[in-house]
């Protein structure tokens, strides 16, 4: 029986590496909601994208294109404040 509020993790979280440095890119849902996108830092920071992506491929198209804009920097070590 599937619980309401367990997350559905997407077989498209992956670590992702650029200049050296790597974070983690996950990717979840619960059962009846779009897809959450957040990247994770090696120190356990993490940056959560505001609304839902319609699908993971969604999620982790945003996540590639933002992280080679803003560069993979951003995302470590970044305050909790920032949001995209």
């Amino acid at each position: 029986m599937n619980d309401e509020h367990e997350l559905i993790d997407s077989p498209l979280n992956q670590m992702y590496t650029a200049d050296g440095r790597s974070v983690e890119i996950h990717i979840y849902r619960m059962l009846n909601t779009g897809w959450t996108l957040e990247v994770v830092d090696d120190q356990n920071n993490s940056t959560v994208w505001d609304g839902e992506f319609a699908t993971d491929e969604e999620a982790l198209d945003a996540a590639l294109e933002d992280i080679k804009a803003e560069g993979i920097e951003v995302f470590i070590a970044c305050p909790s404040n920032h949001s995209f």
